[in-house]
């Protein structure tokens, strides 16, 4: 069982919003272009190739040069899976306010691909696309990543 508090949309919301919780998304840079929370930052845990999705090595390295352990962390993706691994590995490098966004961005699905959870999006909470500020190249210059 994962130790990992995870919390609805809603919640998420009104840490960000009012306990200083940065967003953390660990969708790939594609998938965060595309749409992401207003103000999230970006490091992927995977990464997406020509030959399909590829583990970011560096991921628990790059988390760890940008925040601090006690820095307080919504840890995000698209509907939930890679955000909770992620959060994992993030607790046991010894981050200690992660929570993780169990719906995630676009929300969570049945095995039958049916929505069960509204995610970030469904909601109406602020999104903004391309890359700005939050994007991986911009938290973590070339030399610095594990970009492939």
């Amino acid at each position: 069982m994962s130790s990992v508090r995870r919390i609805t949309p809603d919640e998420a919301k009104q840490l960000c919003d009012e306990e200083g919780y940065v967003y953390l998304d660990v969708r790939t840079e594609e998938e965060f272009a595309a749409g992401h929370p207003k103000g999230a930052h970006n490091v992927p845990f995977l990464f997406a190739t020509s030959g399909g999705a590829r583990p970011n090595t560096l991921f628990g390295d790059e988390v760890s040069r940008l925040y601090e352990k006690a820095r307080p962390i919504v840890v995000g993706c698209k509907s939930g899976a890679r955000s909770l691994k992620a959060a994992e590995l993030m607790i046991d490098l010894g981050f200690s306010r992660i929570v993780e966004l169990r719906a995630g961005y676009d929300g969570a699905r049945s095995p039958f691909g049916q929505l069960v959870e509204e995610g970030w999006l469904a909601k109406g909470y602020p999104v903004e696309s391309g890359a700005d500020d939050g994007a991986y190249a911009a938290l973590l210059p070339a030399e610095g990543n594990a970009k492939p």
